[in-house]
This record gives structure tokens, sequence and C-alpha cells, in this order.
């Protein structure tokens, strides 16, 4: 059980804002990426709860026609960013593709500060329930130092200088934007929708209902969807801390994950032949799986 928590120790010696993105490159590519996947899924599906999110995402039609494009889009390169860093060869060239797509919208600085909170705060909010151990507080505190570089070099604005004020900035932003509007409902069905294609069509409605199991009283108001039946919430919650028992007792991963989606369904094989200026809206038709 020692080798289990070298990596925690390890992490223990480090210095959260100097070394951040090693840190970060240690928690959610050899630590927790599974549940560093999940959470960010879950952490972008709360974004559309923002009127002013949705209503832009609605307009691209990106959810409607290419839902699985986007999201691979997403994850694929942000991921490329913490794998190698935000100033290596291929950090800098997703960063590229990051700010020229996010160049064509009028996004305004407070939407573009709050999502970028959700990067940080809702995978520490995840590990510390579902975590196969809880996060370390150099972990929360690198999570921080990271994404606010990242956000720097996106042009992002008058982030918040302390783990806590930027923490208080995102409860105060759900508090005051969290409203319904048909967009967030629309793009909220839509990302469901996304998430139940990858199972087989008899399970579907069982994931439908399960994502609704999971999400808190704000988000169901937000998109208009109503509450699944409180077990499958118990449910769920259940299935993943088994897992986390689980898990405590494996030998530490050997091979990080960051940065490695071979399963992927828009780029086969990814990241083997491909650069990141192949992903994004520009991504070369040639390049495409199946959207």
């Amino acid at each position: 059980m020692g080798r289990r928590y070298r990596r925690r120790d390890e992490i223990a010696t480090l210095d959260p804002e100097r070394d951040h993105l090693e840190i970060y490159q240690l928690s959610a590519g050899y630590e927790f990426p599974w549940d560093y996947t999940r959470a960010l899924e879950f952490a972008l599906f709360r974004t559309y709860c923002v009127p002013s999110i949705s209503k832009l995402l609605a307009a691209t039609g990106e959810f409607e026609k290419r839902p699985q494009k986007r999201y691979d889009d997403t994850a694929l390169l942000m991921g490329e960013i913490a794998a190698h860093g935000y100033d290596s060869p291929r950090g800098r060239e997703a960063l590229k593709v990051v700010n020229r797509a996010h160049g064509r919208y009028p996004i305004s600085n407070d939407d573009m500060r709050y999502v970028l909170s959700t990067f940080i705060y809702d995978p520490i909010d995840w590990l510390e329930r579902y975590g196969w151990r809880p996060p370390h507080d150099n972990e929360r505190l690198a999570a921080f130092h990271y994404y606010r570089e990242v956000g720097r070099r996106m042009g992002i604005r008058d982030l918040p200088s302390t783990y806590e004020s930027y923490a208080q900035f995102k409860r105060d932003y759900e508090r005051t934007h969290f409203t319904y509007s048909d967009t967030n409902r629309r793009v909220g069905e839509y990302t469901v929708g996304l998430f139940a294609a990858w199972f087989p069509g008899f399970l579907r409605p069982a994931v439908r209902l399960g994502v609704r199991g999971m999400l808190d009283e704000p988000m169901l108001r937000a998109f208009g969807f109503e509450p699944a039946p409180r077990w499958v919430g118990t449910l769920a919650v259940a299935g993943l801390r088994a897992r986390a028992a689980v898990l405590r007792l494996f030998p530490p991963r050997r091979r990080s994950l960051l940065g490695v989606s071979k399963h992927n369904r828009t780029y086969p094989g990814y990241p083997d032949g491909y650069r990141p200026a192949d992903l994004g809206p520009d991504a070369p038709a040639e390049r495409l799986g199946r959207a």
C-alpha cells in the first residue's frame, strides 16, 4: 500500500506554484486520469447553465450538427496543453488553435473567466467525493496556478490572484447567472444525447436518467430538466465510491494518459500521426474520422 501513495508523497514535496505543471501532470495523468476526464465533462456541461454561453453555442450549430467533434476537439486540445506544457511547441500550437476558435465569437471576459474556473474546481470537487484518495492541498493549488497560466495565454483578463478568491468568483457567478433559458435546455439535451450515444442503444435511456441523477439542483433548474428519482443519484454515488475503494488496491499507474486518446471517435489513433493544428473547427477534412 505504501507504493500506492508514493506519487502523493512526491507531490507533497513539490511547490504548488513553481512546480504546478509537474504536479498537474502527475495528478491528471497518473493518479486520476479517468476522474479528471469525467469531471471535466461535467465541468463543461455546467457552463451551459449560463444563458450567454448556451446562446452562443446554440448559434454556432456545433452542438446540433457535430457534438462529438466539438467534445473531442476540446478534450484533445486541453490534453495536449497539459501533457506537453503550455510553453512547449505542441502546447503553444494547441493554444493557438483554441484562441483562433474563440476569436471567431464575441465571448465576454467574465464568461471566459467562469469557464476556466470550472476546469480548476469541478475536478477538485469530484476527487473529494469520488477519488480513490482525497486530493492533496498541493494538487488543489497546482490546478489553480496551472489554469491561471493557461488563462493568461488565452488572453483572459483580471484572473483572481488566489485560490480562495477564484473559488468565490465561481460561486458568485453561478448564483447570479444560472437561470433557465431555452438555449440552455437545447444545448443540455444535445450534450446528454452525446453522452448516451457512447453506449449501446438499450442502455441509452438509463444513461440519460443517470446523467440527470448526477446534476445538482441549480443545474436542473437552469436546464429545465426534471429531477431523476433519488435512488438514481444514490446508486451512481455508491458505484463511484465502490470503484474508488477497488482502485486503492491497484498498483501505481506506470504510464501517463495525458494527451492520449486512441479511442476517440473523431481522430482515430490520436495522437499518433496528428498535430494539434489538425484539431478544431479548421481541421483538414482528410484528418477526420467519423464525427
